[in-house]
C-alpha cells in the first residue's frame, strides 16, 4: 500500500473540488445573492485540506497498484461526499445527514432529494446542486486521471475502479490521460450543446444551463420542484429526450462515431442498439396501457408523457413531467424495475448496464439451446464477438452481489420505518441511481428518517461504484500483504 501517493491524489482531488466552489460564488455575487458569500469557508477548507494531503505525499511519488486504484476511489468519494456537504450546511442550512444525503445524492448523479421550495432557493445554492451532479457525472477521478501523468503517478487503476461497465480493461486512445481528455471533451461538448436547446426552446439562460448540467449527467435535479413539468414545453421536452439518450450511450461509441464521422456506428454498436430497441418497446408498451385504462383521453398526451417519463427512469435521469407513481396498473413498479437496467456502460447513465443484462440473458438462452442440443457447440456471442468465460463470470458475480444487496438494505430500509413499497423503490431508486421512487418517496426523501437516509447514501455509493468496488475493501484479503 503506497500511503503517500494516495495521500497526494486524494489531496489533489480536494483541491479540484475547492476550486470548482468559485463558481457558485461568482453566480451567487452576479445575482448579489448574500448566501454566496457562505461557499468562502467550504472552497478555502477544502484546499486547505487538500494541499497538506498533497504535500504530505509529494515527496514520495510511486506507482499505483491495483488495490491503491480501489482506495483513492473510496476514499474520494467519501471524502467529496463530506466536503460537499459542507456548503449545503452553510448556505441551506440543512443539518449534516440531510447535506450528506443530498451531496451524496448529487455527485452519483442520482437526483434523489430532502430539499423543498426550489423555486425560492438562491441561484448560488441551485447552482451549485446542478454542478456536483455535472462534476459527478464523468468523475472527477477521470479528470485527475488526466493531470496524474504530469504528477509522474499511473492512473490506470483508478481508471478500472471508477470507470462503469463491465469492459474496464478497454481504452478509447493508448495513453489513459488521451482517453479522460477524450471523454471530457466530448461531456463538455454534449452539455454546451444541450445548454443551448434548451435557450433555443425557451428557457431562460440560467435555466438552460443549470438543466444542461444535470441531463448530461443524467442526475435529474432541477432549478424547480415541478421539475420540467414547470416549463410544461414539448420542445424542452424533446431536448431532454434527446440529450438523455445520449449521455446514457457509452462515451466510446461517441468518440468512435465522431472520430470516424459515421452516425451509423451507432446502430452496429450491439448494446447502444439493443438499448434504443429496448427504450422503444417500453414506450409502446407504457403508451398502449395509459390510453387502454384511459389515463389520458388522447393518444398525444399518453404517447409524451410515455415517453418523457420511460426515458427519463432507464437512462436514471429522473427528470419528471407527470408523476408516475400515480399511474395505473403495472406501470409504476414496470418503471422502478427498467430503472435496474439502466444505461449502456461507459456512459454517466446507472443500473446493471445494458450490456450485463444482455449477457444475462443470452447466457440464459443459450442454457435452454444446450439442454436441447447438449452435445453441440454452443459459443456465446455478443456480435461478432465471442465473449469469453471470464466475462460472463464477472458479469453474474456482479448480479449476485447487486441483488444481494439490494436484498438486505431493501431489509434494513423496512426497519428503518418505510413500508414494503416505499422501501423497495427508496433502495432501487438509490442504488440505480435514478431519483424518483413510490410512495413516501415518491417526490423526497424529507420524510425518511436520519438512519434510512445514510442507508440511501451507502445504497447510491454502491450503485455509483458498481458495488465491487467498496466490498473489495471490507475484504481481509485486501489488506494482506
Amino acid at each position: 500500500m503506497h500511503g503517500y501517493s494516495i495521500a497526494r491524489i486524494v489531496g489533489l482531488f480536494a483541491v479540484l473540488f475547492g476550486l470548482t466552489l468559485a463558481v457558485p460564488i461568482l453566480i451567487g455575487l452576479w445575482y448579489r445573492e448574500p448566501e454566496a458569500l457562505h461557499f468562502l469557508p467550504p472552497m478555502a477548507g477544502s484546499i486547505l485540506l487538500g494541499g497538506l494531503l498533497w504535500l504530505v505525499g509529494r515527496q514520495r511519488p510511486t506507482n499505483l497498484a491495483v488495490r491503491d486504484g480501489f482506495l483513492v476511489v473510496v476514499l474520494f468519494w467519501v471524502l467529496l461526499g463530506l466536503l460537499g456537504a459542507w456548503p449545503l450546511m452553510q448556505s441551506a442550512g440543512l443539518d449534516f445527514v440531510d447535506a450528506l444525503f443530498e451531496s451524496v445524492s448529487g455527485l452519483t448523479t442520482t437526483g434523489a432529494t430532502v430539499i423543498t421550495g426550489l423555486d425560492d432557493l438562491p441561484r448560488s445554492i441551485l447552482f451549485y446542486r446542478q454542478q456536483l451532479q455535472w462534476l459527478g457525472g464523468m468523475g472527477l477521478i477521470v479528470l485527475g486521471v488526466a493531470v496524474l501523468p504530469m504528477l509522474g503517478i499511473g492512473g490506470m487503476q483508478l481508471y478500472r475502479a471508477e470507470a462503469p461497465g463491465p469492459l474496464k480493461e478497454e481504452k478509447l486512445t493508448p495513453r489513459l490521460a488521451q482517453t479522460a481528455r477524450a471523454l471530457w471533451g466530448i461531456y463538455v461538448g454534449l452539455t454546451l450543446a444541450c445548454a443551448l436547446g434548451y435557450w433555443a426552446s425557451g428557457m431562460g439562460l440560467f435555466d438552460a444551463v443549470a438543466h444542461s448540467l444535470s441531463t448530461v449527467s443524467t442526475g435529474g435535479f432541477s432549478t424547480h420542484d415541478a421539475s420540467l413539468g414547470y416549463f410544461d414545453s414539448r420542445a424542452v421536452e424533446a431536448v431532454a429526450i434527446v440529450f438523455m439518450l445520449l449521455a446514457a450511450i457509452n462515451f466510446g461509441v461517441h468518440f468512435v462515431a465522431l472520430h470516424q464521422r459515421d452516425p451509423l456506428h451507432y446502430l452496429r454498436d450491439v448494446e447502444a442498439r439493443y438499448f434504443l430497441l429496448f427504450v422503444l418497446a417500453v414506450v409502446i408498451l407504457v403508451t398502449l396501457v395509459l390510453r387502454i385504462e384511459q389515463e389520458y383521453d388522447q393518444w398525444d398526451p399518453s404517447l409524451r408523457n410515455a415517453t418523457f417519463e420511460v426515458v427519463s427512469v432507464v437512462t436514471s435521469t429522473g427528470f419528471g413531467i407527470v408523476d408516475f407513481s400515480h399511474w395505473p396498473d403495472f406501470l409504476p413498479i414496470l418503471l422502478i424495475l427498467i430503472s435496474f437496467v439502466g444505461g449502456c456502460g461507459g456512459s454517466t447513465a446507472g443500473g446493471m448496464k445494458v450490456l450485463r443484462v444482455l449477457l444475462l440473458v443470452r447466457q440464459g438462452m443459450l442454457e435452454v439451446r444446450r439442454l436441447i442440443h447438449p452435445h453441440a457447440y454452443h459459443p456465446l456471442r455478443l456480435g461478432r464477438r465471442v465473449v469469453d468465460d471470464r466475462l460472463m463470470q464477472s458479469v453474474w458475480g456482479f448480479f449476485a452481489v447487486y441483488m444481494t444487496a439490494f436484498v438486505l438494505l431493501v431489509l434494513l430500509m423496512i426497519h428503518a420505518g418505510l413500508d414494503s413499497v416505499s422501501a423497495f423503490s427508496a433502495v432501487a431508486t438509490a442504488m440505480n441511481n435514478m431519483g424518483p421512487g413510490l410512495g413516501e418517496v415518491a417526490v423526497t426523501f424529507q420524510a425518511v428518517s436520519d438512519f434510512g437516509k445514510v442507508l440511501a447514501v451507502i445504497a447510491m455509493l454502491l450503485g455509483r461504484l458498481e458495488v465491487f468496488t467498496i466490498l473489495v475493501l471490507i475484504s481481509p484479503r485486501f489488506w494482506m500483504r
